[in-house]
């Protein structure tokens, strides 16, 4: 962390205000306060230890099989391996389906935002040059100035 930071975790006035304050206005945020005071330079590992078991968790779960069925096992009983292999191939296809699906209505919807976008942007820009040439009518030309002066 940095020296210069106004709020770092060290005791400076900054962060002994806001501690004050943080008690005065509701109680667990001037303890929020203390703990980041006494802790605070300990957040970044933090951070980082968390941010490890994340990707170690889901490396886990990508790197255990192509799919979760899979890693369920056999039962001996061959048909109802075979028939459940099938139902989940089934429920993976679906899916797939439903996530195609997902992604035309997604591409939609930004179609249609910006279909929307432009049509709000074409009647600015219309009442904007209706709006322009009145504007420049009521402006005085030079004439008009040099007579206003005599």
């Amino acid at each position: 962390m940095t020296k210069t930071a106004l709020i770092r975790p060290a005791w400076t006035p900054a962060t002994i205000a806001l501690m004050v304050v943080g008690f005065m206005v509701f109680w667990p945020l001037g303890l929020a306060m203390l703990a980041y005071i006494l802790w605070g330079d300990r957040l970044e590992d933090v951070k980082g230890d968390l941010s490890k078991a994340r990707d170690k968790f889901c490396s886990f779960r990508k790197g255990s099989g192509m799919h979760s069925h899979q890693r369920l096992g056999r039962t001996g009983n061959v048909a109802f391996d075979d028939w459940r292999e099938a139902e989940l191939a089934r429920i993976e296809e679906e899916r797939r389906k439903l996530d195609a699906m997902r992604e035309e209505f997604d591409s939609y919807l930004r179609e249609l935002r910006r279909a929307k976008d432009q049509e709000e942007f074409d009647r600015f820009m219309a009442e904007r040059s209706k709006s322009a040439p009145a504007s420049d009518a009521r402006k005085p030309s030079n004439g008009d100035n040099l007579l206003d002066d005599v």
